[in-house]
């Protein structure tokens, strides 16, 4: 049993720097305001194979792509417009955790509260004809 225990303590310390291998490092930006834009855009681009994560925080190489190239067009000089412009342009209104609010993105933003709306209407509904139900019942049963 304890050899068990030591043979997996030496496995997990010998993992541990593969572990610390995989992880990006990269200088942060001379200027403190780009390596500011840098951060702020990384968390508002979503990550296309995660889906659910931002690319400033997704282990995928696509993310690490886009962390690079967003970090290069920073460094070329372009607006945070440009770089989600060119982005989008690439990879559809998608890779944005907040789509611009156009005609064909109105199911995106309103779809949800459309869903929770009729969901509240049909709830409604049923509970006006169970209590429409209940009352006759109850008056027929009530009446002599």
């Amino acid at each position: 049993m304890m050899r068990a225990r030591l043979v997996l303590l030496l496995t997990c310390l010998l993992l541990l720097p593969v572990r610390a291998y995989a992880i990006e490092n990269h200088p942060p930006l001379a200027n403190p305001m780009l390596e500011s834009r840098y951060e702020h855009l990384t968390e508002e681009i979503r990550c296309l194979v995660c889906q659910d994560q931002n690319i400033a925080n997704s282990p995928a190489p696509l993310a690490a792509d886009l962390r690079y190239e967003v970090r290069r067009m920073l460094k070329a000089g372009q607006s945070n417009r440009a770089i989600k412009a060119y982005l989008v342009h690439r990879y559809g209104d998608f890779v944005l955790f907040k789509p611009p609010l156009q005609p064909d993105t109105w199911v995106l933003w309103f779809g949800p509260f459309l869903a929770v709306a009729l969901g509240l209407i049909l709830v409604a509904g049923l509970a006006w004809q169970r209590h429409r139900t209940y009352r006759s019942e109850h008056r027929e049963v009530s009446t002599p």
